[in-house]
């Protein structure tokens, strides 16, 4: 994800931490705060399926523009690139966009299409040649070979990613096969996306649906985008 972002045209001023504990401060120490957003793995659920239709059968799109930049994903297997672009076109993030580099001209083009143009921004993703390329170029990395696109259908992970916004201070929760931006809620000032608050009404409102229903499915990895450690 580190790749990508540089790639793509994040400030190296920003990087991606992995999350060891939701609750154990020795285990957090290494992020440095506030951090800037959170991007969760999860296996959809019995659970959180039943309660993500309920959700999208009654969603209602806001009057105006939301303060978050969301995109319905219509490309295969990019929902990670995706959550990524998600964390880094969002919330204090967006300060650390290189200029003239794709994130800027994506962030600045979708910024000319009102909420209510979903599929009309979702084009302009698909279409986005540097966009591809960032993806493809980073696909193949790491110490593990890819799933085929069949074994990545059987997963059934789901990329989400959660950022609080700078001008009402809610977290919100965004995944590109939902039916928009979900706000999840206001945030105190001190609370980033790693506070007590923010994993309450974000990630660990997942996990709670899944306890609360008998399953036992609760595995997740997640990553947060903060500012890079001087140490």
């Amino acid at each position: 994800m580190n790749a990508l972002a540089k790639k793509l045209g994040l400030s190296e001023d920003l990087a991606f931490y992995d999350v060891y504990s939701l609750d154990e401060p020795d285990l957090l120490a290494h992020i440095p705060r506030p951090a800037y957003a959170l991007l969760v793995i999860i296996p959809l659920t019995a659970a959180w399926d039943a309660n993500r239709q309920v959700e999208d059968s009654s969603y209602t799109r806001q009057e105006g523009n939301p303060p978050v930049i969301w995109f319905k994903q219509t490309i295969g297997h990019a929902c990670g690139s995706i959550g990524l672009l998600h964390c880094a076109i969002n919330g204090p993030a967006a300060h650390s966009i290189l200029p003239g580099s794709a994130l800027e001209r994506l962030r600045d083009d979708a910024l000319t299409f009102p909420a209510e143009a979903v599929e009309e921004r979702a084009k302009m993703l698909y279409d986005s040649q540097p966009f591809e390329e960032a993806h493809k170029s980073v696909a193949a990395m790491g110490d593990t070979a890819p799933p085929s696109v069949a074994e990545g259908d059987h997963l059934g992970q789901h990329f989400v990613a959660f950022i609080k916004d700078e001008a009402q201070g809610h977290l919100w929760e965004l995944e590109g096969s939902r039916k928009g931006p979900l706000d999840r809620g206001p945030l105190d000032d001190a609370d980033d996306v790693l506070s007590p608050r923010a994993l309450d009404l974000g990630l660990r409102r997942i996990i709670k649906l899944e306890q609360d229903s008998g399953g036992q499915d609760l595995r997740f990895s997640c990553i947060a985008l903060a500012p890079r450690s001087k140490t």
